[in-house]
């Protein structure tokens, strides 16, 4: 017996979901790992200071620091967190 074609679409739309849910998740726990290293002791008079601009774009450049290392591998754990919400999904 054959799974007609919309659920097996819809299959692989779920799966589509789930690993792209697994990446940003792994994207928001490198930024979260990231965040206290770029955070230092902001000296406003420091001739190399980037003032209140710095201030405002540094999450932001952050953010996209820890998406270009997941694209780029990570640390490993979308498989295991697509894996996890797949079987999750399973067992309702």
């Amino acid at each position: 017996m054959t799974m007609p074609q919309s659920a097996m679409q819809g299959s692989s739309s779920m799966e589509d979901k789930t690993m792209k849910a697994a990446r940003d998740f792994e994207s928001m726990t490198i930024n979260q790992m990231l965040q206290p290293m770029f955070q230092s002791d902001d000296d406003d008079k420091n001739m190399f200071s980037g003032g209140a601009g710095e201030k405002q774009f540094k999450p932001m450049i952050v953010e996209q620091i820890a998406k270009q290392m997941e694209d780029n591998g990570g640390l490993g754990l979308t498989d295991a967190i697509d894996r996890q919400m797949l079987a999750m999904q399973e067992a309702k």
